[in-house]
This record gives C-alpha cells, structure tokens and sequence, in this order.
C-alpha cells in the first residue's frame, strides 16, 4: 500500500502525541518507556485525559508545550493536523470504549495511528475503523506486545518452516489473580473500568486477557479459527464482565491436514498466578513451549528426542529471535522490550511511508487493524456462546 507522509521532513525522530495514559494510568507510562527506548519517538503533544483539567495537569508533569497540551484529542487532532510541524502518529491508551472515536478522529487527520488492545469495545466499531484505514491509507498498528518477544517470533518462524509438522494442538493460557475479589469497588481505577461494560465492552477477562492469548496463539500458529465453545463465568459476587474464561477452538482445515484442536483459558481470579500467560503448540514432528514469566527459553521437542532448550540469543535461534534482541545472550530481556519491538516496527513503516515513493516497509511485523478486528470478532463470539450454553459458533 502506497502511503504518504505528513511532513517533508524525513530525518530526526517521528513526532508523536497519546491520547489517554495521564496520572495513575500504568499502560501510558509504558507506551512512554518503549516509543523512546530506540530514540526514534519523540512525545510533542498530549490530551492525556478525558478531563480537561487533569489532562493539562498530566502533559504539565510531562514537560509538554502548553500549547500542545490539549483538554480533549478532538482537539487536539485538529491543531496538531493544521501544524507544519505537527504530530505524524498518535498512541491510543485509553479505555476500550474510547478507541474507537480517538482512532477516527485521528485517521481523518491523516495521522497514523498506533492503539493499545482490544481495539475497540464493539465489533461495528471495528469494523468502521478498518475500513477507514483502507480509505485513507494510514498506518495502524495494534499493541499485542507479546508478539515483539524473540522467542515468539522464533516459534513462529519454526512452525512456518514445518519443523512441527502438520499442528494438531494448541493450548494458550493466561491467568491472574489481581481480580480474585471485588477490587472495582476497592478504589482500583483499573478494576473499575476494566469491570464496567459501558467502558471496557461486552467481555472482561476475555477482552483484557483473552485477547492477548488468542492473538499470540494466532500469531505463532497461523491457524485461522472456524468456531468456539466457550464457558464464561463472574465468579465474584455483583460483577458485570466475565473474571474466567474456557474456550474450546475449532481451526479450518488447511491443504491435507486434519482441523487442529485447541483450549484457551483466561482467568483474573487464579489465586497465586500474577501474569501468567503460557503457549504449547504441538505437530506431528514436534512441540513447543514458552512462557511469558521466563520469555528468553523457548522449549523444543522433536518427536521422539530429548527437549531441547532454545535461548533467545543462543544456539538454536534463527534471525527472527536476533532481529527482536537487543541486548547479548544471558542478559534477560522482557515486557518492556517487547513493546519496544512493537514501536520500533512502527517507527520502521512510518520512516517508510515519510518517502516520497511511499514504499511500505519490507520485512515489518506487527499487529494490525485486520487482528484487531478479529480480536473483537473474537470476544464477541466467547460472549454469545456462554450465552447459549457453550453453544459451537463461528468466528
């Protein structure tokens, strides 16, 4: 896809502005942290809450220009548009029920936009915004963050090779504790919004970790989901949002393969696991483990050997695991570098698109508006099988 860029200037930093991410937000400090851990993002512009009086006072705590720390992203991304030197991407990091009209607004403004996950509370709204990235041709990037880990794309490039085979079975995992009892109604701002579906949309657990796990599982495997069972529960007394989430997985078939099988699990209320997102995927020659708690291994079994341990900067690691590590082997890398990687991809096509060809980037990864759609597709899908008593439904 042939895009333009904003500016005429094509060195330096890409100037960027967030929406949401103000004081006591956790995810905007981290979006801050991997933008500029490469150099290539510099923060310009701000409208960093959904008060006026606060987003000033966050952007004030940030050093942003007064004049470009705005009380509300509609304005914002009319003056930032109307600036020479004005903003050519934006990070979303609000709520999910405001990314829907921040990423409009923006796209409209012919800015690129990069939006935290899920990307939006409704699938209508979803799809409204895919089809106005294609009619105006800006970037989209979504922050799956797990994605950018090394040895995530080291499994994926091992399964695109066909070292595991024909891929029978995948298990993704991804519970936490944090929710175990009502903490929406413990002053958590967190819980709050996250619980509340006016804010965070139809699903709780599914759309906050549920999505995380079905799109690293999608992203490594390839598969393309054909229909789900799913069983969602609020296990604590008076809440609104699903706390735990078991899904059946039914993939199409591919070539002369029989349909692969998988489980999705998502909970917010296992006592003793803190981020525990794990992925198996198993083949007819082989199987595969990581675990996000220790996410420099990547564990290999060909049928019939011993496992073998893959480290992230080792033997056994191709050029996709070296192209996402930063750092010389032993040294551990993480959740912020793998955010990181994110930005750096985004960086890459944006640098791309600043051209006067309009290029697109060769050999760019990361998550994009079709997987956030799909994300939503996703959660939707969960919401109305538990509905129907776990009732199969496609995708």
């Amino acid at each position: 896809m042939a895009i333009e860029g904003r500016s005429e200037k094509t060195l330096g930093p890409i100037r960027y502005g967030m929406v949401g991410g103000g004081q006591g937000a956790f995810i905007g400090g981290v979006h801050r942290i991997a933008a500029r851990l490469d150099g290539e993002f510099l923060l310009v512009a701000g409208a960093l809450s959904s008060d006026p009086e606060r987003a000033r006072a966050s952007g004030a705590e940030l050093g942003l220009d007064p004049e470009r720390n705005y009380g509300s992203f509609q304005e914002m991304a009319k003056a930032e548009a109307r600036r020479p030197d004005g903003i050519e991407a934006v990070a979303i990091v609000t709520p999910n029920h405001m990314h829907y009209p921040a990423a409009k607004a923006f796209l409209e403004a012919g800015i690129h936009v990069i939006c935290d996950k899920p990307l939006t509370s409704k699938l209508t709204d979803a799809r409204k915004l895919a089809a106005l990235v294609e009619k105006t041709g800006k970037l989209f990037v979504l922050t799956h963050n797990y994605t950018g880990y090394p040895m995530v794309r080291q499994a994926r490039e091992m399964v695109k090779k066909g070292q595991l085979g024909d891929i029978r079975v995948v298990q993704a995992e991804y519970p936490q504790d944090w929710l175990t009892e009502k903490a929406e109604d413990a002053g958590s701002k967190q819980a709050a919004w996250r619980t509340d579906p006016k804010q965070s949309g139809a699903g709780g657990s599914t759309g906050d970790i549920g999505t995380h796990a079905y799109n690293l599982l999608r992203f490594v495997t390839g598969l393309q989901l054909d229909s789900l069972s799913a069983d969602l529960d609020a296990f604590v007394a008076g809440r609104r949002l699903d706390d735990n989430a078991h899904v059946m997985l039914r993939f199409k078939a591919r070539a002369s393969e029989a349909p692969a099988k998988g489980m999705l699990w998502a909970s917010q209320v296992a006592p003793g696991n803190e981020n525990g997102l794990k992925l198996r995927v198993y083949g007819t020659k082989g199987g595969l483990e990581w675990v996000q708690a220790d996410p420099n291994y990547l564990w290999y079994t060909p049928f019939g050997q011993p496992k073998q341990l893959i480290t992230r900067a080792g033997a056994g690691a191709g050029t996709a695991a070296a192209r996402m590590s930063r750092i010389p082997p032993g040294h551990p890398e993480g959740y912020l570098e793998g955010f990181a990687n994110i930005y750096a991809e985004a960086a890459r096509a944006i640098r791309a698109a600043r051209r006067k060809s309009g290029k697109p980037a060769k050999d760019v990864l990361f998550p994009t508006i079709e997987d956030g759609v799909e994300g939503v597709a996703f959660v939707e899908a969960c919401v109305k099988s538990s509905a129907r008593n776990a009732a199969w439904t496609r995708l």
